[in-house]
């Protein structure tokens, strides 16, 4: 993963003026379409596709990256949890930044997490917002890369790129983890267990009073 996003932070670098060019829908695969500028580019590298082109006002990338091929299915909502949260901690790994207004969303009917990395390596500050999907088979990634000067005016377009990620509808919650079983929180379990505990303390101190006072 280290080297694709090295790769994608060159590709940023050499991205030239933003064009003034509509999105239209593109398959990714047979389950995901976003819509991207008209002329956008394609390249596989390192066994994933990575789909990218210039807006009006900001970059656009789509990366597939098919996962491992002995993957095991997550068990738990939990479990994506988890994933998604190193996934983000790999992200920031890549460059001396600060992840800001990291949370979930719902696409299809899969669980999506959304979050924004902000970089000033000295040309002021610079943004890329992240869409990530995560399914046993596949990962999928939309970025939105913008300069801050440009915030104030990339909002429509970003919310037209964002909101054209489409799921077929085969796309399950199975597809990420396999039991809508909650189970019990840490702070829920701590509680019973030391619930259960001062319980079985009282009672022995109970019994031991009643037998001293015999």
């Amino acid at each position: 993963m280290k080297k694709i996003f090295v790769i994608f932070s060159l590709m940023l670098l050499a991205a030239g003026g933003f064009a003034q060019t509509p999105l239209k829908p593109v398959k990714i695969d047979s389950l995901v379409t976003v819509s991207l500028p008209e002329k956008y580019t394609k390249k596989d590298t390192l066994g994933q596709s990575i789909y990218s082109g210039n807006g009006q006002y900001g970059y656009m990338v789509v990366i597939r990256a098919p996962n491992a091929a002995n993957n095991e299915p997550l068990k738990k909502e939990r479990d994506l949890n988890k994933v998604l949260k190193d996934y983000i901690k790999g992200i920031k790994g890549q460059s001396e930044g600060s992840t800001l207004n990291v949370r979930d969303t719902l696409i299809g009917h899969l669980k999506a997490k959304t979050f924004e990395l902000q970089v000033d390596e000295g040309a002021g500050v610079q943004t890329r917002n992240f869409i990530v999907i995560y399914t046993q088979d596949v990962t999928y990634t939309f970025e939105y890369y913008y300069e801050e000067m440009r915030k104030d005016v990339m909002k429509d377009e970003y919310k037209a790129y964002a909101s054209s990620i489409k799921l077929s509808p085969e796309m399950k919650r199975t597809d990420q983890y396999l039991s809508n079983a909650k189970g019990l929180s840490p702070t829920a379990k701590i509680g019973i267990y030391g619930g259960g505990a001062l319980l079985l303390i009282l009672i022995i101190v109970l019994v031991v009073s009643k037998k001293k006072k015999k």
